[in-house]
């Protein structure tokens, strides 16, 4: 089992998606995702650039592990593919590739397409690249109410790259201080919202 902490440079909702009960993690951190097992913590920390440096705004347990087309066809989560003249969180919904009947993979208009619906291939390679979906019964979703991690625990901001990892082999007394810590909170919920959804919906087009 690891900790795997990163950056979250934009909160939208969509990566991880804490809607509808379930937190996943289908989109962007693609070697994170790739790597992960059952059992992993992933954990979402903001920005140094921002109003929430030193704090937490996701985490999550990994319960399961779905390819695309697995969560794609997947009765529990067609809630969570994009509904683009629906809400802002439906707009965000994250069930946004599968494979084709030619076997290329296709991404459905959402917050990773362009404006008129077609695919961004810089994202979609990107996200592609991670293979797995990661599903969590067992998160914790702060959102715009990102908490303020304790100094026994402000190691996880030290991420320079695109993600770190900790293991428990390496260091299972600072991963069992984290989890006794996130316990405090109730799980299963949104804390707050994702912070850019006070600006409304908007694409990324994966550079910016």
């Amino acid at each position: 089992m690891k900790l795997s902490h990163y950056i979250v440079k934009r909160d939208y909702g969509f990566a991880p998606n804490p809607f509808y009960g379930v937190c996943t993690l289908a989109t962007c951190k693609s070697m994170l995702r790739k790597r992960a097992e059952v059992g992993d913590w992933v954990v979402g920390i903001g920005s140094a650039s921002s109003i929430y440096k030193g704090k937490i705004i996701c985490a999550m347990q990994v319960d399961e592990i779905l390819t695309f087309d697995q969560y794609w066809k997947d009765s529990r989560f067609q809630i969570k593919k994009p509904v683009m003249n629906g809400s802002i969180q439906q707009k965000y919904g994250d069930n946004i590739y599968h494979t084709n009947e030619s076997g290329k993979i296709e991404q459905l208009d959402s917050h990773h397409s362009y404006e008129n619906g077609e695919p961004n291939m810089h994202n979609l390679n990107r996200d592609t690249g991670g293979e797995k979906v990661l599903i969590s019964n067992k998160f914790w979703y702060f959102g715009k109410n990102a908490v303020k991690l304790p100094p026994n625990l402000e190691r996880l901001t030290n991420v320079r790259m695109n993600y770190k990892n900790i293991k428990e082999n390496d260091d299972k007394e600072f991963i069992d201080e984290f989890i006794s810590w996130i316990h405090q909170f109730d799980s299963n919920q949104l804390m707050g919202y994702p912070e850019k959804f006070t600006s409304g919906f908007q694409r990324y087009d994966g550079i910016s």
